[in-house]
């Protein structure tokens, strides 16, 4: 069964940083791309980064030159680190994982395994 655990929200002024941590297991790490989603109260879904086996990463245009996304494939655990966060970051993150190629058009796509998700709090 594949399961997605994330970790590291918490509450951050403007300005700061954060490192989501998004631990897997269950599945074929290398064959998957894992993805990093947000939702903020009333909102839609937002798609916010993502990042296939092979390296290969995609931003969305609110978190580009802001949010990292990086992997360690030994711990079959993808991060998420946000700098210069803002108060409009502020939401539900869920990590998810699909098999697909990471893409800007994959971040808009429903991803097959989800996590159940970590509050990010940014205030102003």
């Amino acid at each position: 069964e594949a399961q997605l655990v994330e970790s590291g929200g918490g509450l951050v002024q403007a300005g700061g940083s954060l490192r989501l941590s998004c631990e897997t297991s269950g599945f074929t790490f290398d064959d998957y791309a894992i993805g990093w989603f947000r939702q903020a109260p009333g909102k839609q879904r937002e798609g916010v980064s993502c990042i296939s086996s092979d390296g290969t990463t995609s931003y969305a245009d609110s978190v580009k030159g802001r949010f990292t996304i990086f992997s360690d494939n030994a711990k079959n655990t993808v991060y998420l680190q946000m700098n210069n966060l803002k108060p409009e970051d502020t939401a539900v993150y869920y990590c998810a994982a699909d098999s697909l190629v990471c893409s800007d058009s994959a971040l808009s796509l429903l991803f097959d395994y989800w996590g159940q998700g970590t509050q990010v709090t940014v205030s102003s």
